[in-house]
């Protein structure tokens, strides 16, 4: 009985076949390139299906970079607010620093004699009672501090040493009512006394005859008298002058130049003194400046 299907080609045969293919198409394509638009067809119709293959991962890798660039903005902005706020408050406080060295190269810069020993001293505290003006400063008796020696700011006189301690020292303010400086008026030199009032912003002058040459504006400095305060230095100006025929003085207000209510910083004087130093008879005398036993 005969098969109804006939056996095709061995499989050998069918070996042999296809690798002599296989050998004719790969001369033709590298010896005269045959293949080369067909290759271009092929790699054209298989290349949606590739961006189609590679989809998933794009998207997760989106996905992915989105998100961690989210949170790190998110911590940068948090990083930056804090930076700058501790960037204001470094601000806030180099400008209070500024302030403080402003102060005191206005108060190192004041008009004080050559000779004369200064110290700066700070305010350690400010009298509360509104009858007493009075501060404590962080100097005392380990820093040469004496009774009655005289306290300025940047401006002019502020007061003088009430009471001495070993750290800390008390300072009685011109603007004190048992307080009263020696002062003349600069444009003319005539002498008068400038007495606390109890008011950080007024001096009374007393007891200024009718006829005394002094009107509104005059600067009011130390006379040297008493003492107490080396002479030139400012007090006060004067702010009303009513002379009133009916009252036996004239009226005389004046305004410390000193800022006593805005007080932080204060100078400290040692006045210089003169001493003499004797020489052989053949050479005159010769005076040499020394500073203050109490310096």
């Amino acid at each position: 009985m005969n098969p109804i299907f006939k056996h095709g080609p061995s499989p050998q045969h069918r070996l042999v076949l296809v690798l002599f293919c296989s050998i004719l198409l790969i001369f033709f394509d590298h010896k005269m390139n045959s293949f080369e638009n067909v290759r271009g067809y092929l790699q054209s119709l298989v290349s949606p299906l590739q961006y189609m293959a590679n989809t998933p991962k794009q998207m997760m890798t989106w996905a992915a970079e989105n998100l961690v660039t989210r949170k790190q903005l998110i911590e940068e902005n948090q990083k930056l607010r804090i930076d700058e706020l501790r960037l204001h408050e470094q601000l806030l406080q180099l400008e209070h620093i500024k302030q403080e060295n402003d102060r005191l190269r206005s108060l190192l810069a004041s008009p004080l004699r050559v000779e004369a020993k200064k110290m700066v001293a700070e305010i350690l505290s400010v009298d509360s009672d509104p009858y007493i003006h009075q501060i404590v400063i962080n100097r005392g008796a380990n820093d040469g501090v004496y009774e009655g020696q005289p306290v300025l700011d940047d401006k002019g006189i502020v007061g003088q040493i009430l009471h001495v301690g070993t750290t800390s020292s008390r300072v009685i303010l011109i603007t004190d009512v048992t307080h009263a400086v020696p002062v003349r008026i600069s444009r003319n030199g005539i002498r008068m006394i400038a007495s606390g009032t109890g008011r950080i912003d007024r001096l009374t002058q007393n007891h200024v005859p009718h006829s005394t040459d002094v009107v509104s504006g005059d600067l009011l400095v130390t006379s040297g008298l008493g003492g107490k305060y080396p002479e030139g230095y400012p007090v006060a100006r004067v702010t009303l002058v009513s002379q009133d025929e009916s009252r036996p003085f004239a009226k005389v207000f004046s305004q410390p130049v000193a800022q006593i209510d805005r007080l932080r910083y204060l100078l400290l004087l040692w006045p210089a003194k003169t001493s003499t130093i004797f020489a052989p008879k053949s050479q005159t005398p010769v005076v040499k400046e020394a500073d203050n036993a109490g310096s």
